[in-house]
């Protein structure tokens, strides 16, 4: 059995959720939401969080999420970014560590693990992963 959460709705939220009613009572039908609104649910997002915008404006959460954060739906292309750089630091004491990282790329995924106080070479084993044609 599940509770409801009633949350109060402020000013900006409530404006918005007014604004999304009577486009919905102008429209018969499915049609796409217009931008404008898009937008404004977008910045309250930001504001309020996804979730309970998405939740107040009865909207899709992934696709507010993507509206929220100026990405498009996410998938995956040749196009995209690379990662930004990362330096790996050897721990100051000469016990060494234990690490575990995780990498993953368009041509599949990587875990190394490794215990000692020098790191492998994660450069040119990620790069596998990223370079196509390596």
């Amino acid at each position: 059995m599940s509770k409801r959460v009633e949350y109060e709705i402020t000013g900006g939220l409530k404006a918005a959720q007014q604004q999304f009613e009577q486009w919905r009572s102008s429209h018969s039908g499915r049609r796409p939401i217009p931008e404008p609104l898009w937008s404004l649910a977008a910045t309250l997002a930001k504001e309020h969080g996804v979730f309970r915008t998405a939740q107040v404006l009865r909207l899709d959460y992934t696709k507010l999420k993507q509206q929220a954060h100026g990405a498009a739906p996410s998938k995956p292309s040749a196009a995209t970014a690379p990662a930004a750089f990362v330096e790996f630091m050897a721990p100051a004491s000469a016990q060494g560590c234990e690490c575990v990282i995780e990498v993953e790329g368009p041509r599949g995924r990587m875990r190394i693990e490794w215990k000692g106080p020098v790191a492998p070479d994660l450069a040119s084993l990620s790069r596998m992963l990223w370079e196509p044609g390596v």
